[in-house]
């Protein structure tokens, strides 16, 4: 049993948007798996701006029991900013952040729990057989999961999956913006952690709407871009773009150089027979070139931004929490905590 200012063991993050027909049958497994753990636990619950009864619902579960926690964004930031949100407020030695929508199972929490206690630092679902979309859900997955293993040398098979568990020194450390979230796995094996994926089922949704589609593969492979240069480059940003420099500047010397033979040894006419390629030719090198760097630099901008600032990348209208209120925290409309 927990007292009054002990940290809990156990954070249970779960961001929920129009998920309103899945929120009671996961809160009551998640209780019965975790009273069954039988360490002390906290349940914070993070309602990404939805528009249905998914916060009613929240709210009438929050009523009844002290050990939830609930987080109202005031517009829906997206999943990376809902997990956030609920990282930062988290206490928990070890935090396990899952989907709201029961695809994942909350009786799997336990061989979580179980790999942490073994001194792993963050342990990752792995959905080995997936029930979604072959096309628009597994191919892209796939296909992203392995340029990410290879990217950030990290052998695990299944980035995207939100079903992860982590130390509080590890998560509390990591920067989120954007899409990062799939990606938590690779910013933390640059701090050092020790990771280690396990197998979960992937259980069908039965009820509500995919927020997930085709269209987000593109997201994805820019994030793999940005990820690879943060994990390699991001304190040598010169060993980046000086060899993209050293290569555009040797294609362009060896194109000088076939002219020049073209011009000065067999007497032909270079702008009339090779003018239009040559601009052409030009033209996309430095405009790919400049793009590419001005995006990654925005990046690196975009990063300092949020850390330098410590500017969150959402904004909470509410927060209700017994936990915060038997902490000193004062207590407003049937214990809710106003953020100003």
């Amino acid at each position: 049993m927990k007292t009054v200012g002990e940290p809990f063991k156990y954070s249970i993050v779960v961001p929920f948007y129009n998920e309103c027909d899945n929120i009671r049958p996961l809160y009551d497994k998640l209780v019965k798996v975790m009273d069954q753990v039988g360490s002390s636990f906290e349940l914070v619950f993070v309602d990404d701006g939805s528009s249905d009864t998914s916060f009613r619902t929240l709210q009438e579960i929050f009523d009844h029991d002290p050990r939830v926690n609930l987080l109202r964004l005031r517009r829906n930031f997206g999943q990376t900013a809902a997990l956030k949100a609920g990282f930062d407020f988290a206490s928990g030695e070890i935090i396990i952040s899952m989907d709201g929508d029961l695809q994942h199972d909350p009786e799997e929490i336990p061989q979580f729990i179980s790999k942490i206690d073994e001194g792993y630092d963050v342990v990752s679902g792995w959905r080995f057989e997936r029930t979604d979309n072959w096309l628009t859900r597994q191919l892209p997955s796939r296909i992203a999961n392995w340029l990410m293993s290879k990217i950030a040398r990290v052998e695990i098979h299944d980035f995207g999956t939100t079903f992860k568990a982590y130390r509080h020194e590890i998560i509390k450390n990591i920067q989120l913006y954007g899409e990062l979230h799939r990606f938590i796995p690779a910013l933390a094996s640059g701090l050092g952690a020790k990771i280690v994926e396990i197998p979960i089922r992937n259980s069908p949704r039965l009820k509500g709407k995919s927020k997930y589609g085709l269209s987000r593969t593109f997201g994805v492979l820019l994030d793999l871009i940005s990820i690879k240069f943060f994990l390699d480059y991001s304190t040598r940003p010169l060993q980046f773009f000086g060899r993209l420099g050293l290569i555009t500047t040797g294609l362009g010397a060896g194109l000088g150089f076939f002219l020049f033979f073209k011009k000065v040894f067999l007497g032909q006419s270079i702008m009339l027979q090779h003018g239009p390629l040559i601009f052409l030719s030009m033209l996309l090198l430095l405009g790919g070139v400049q793009f590419l760097t001005i995006g990654l630099v925005g990046e690196m901008l975009s990063r300092t931004y949020y850390e330098s600032q410590n500017k969150p990348i959402y904004n909470v209208s509410e927060v209700k929490s017994w936990r915060q209120a038997r902490e000193g925290g004062q207590i407003s409309n049937g214990g809710a905590l106003k953020v100003r």
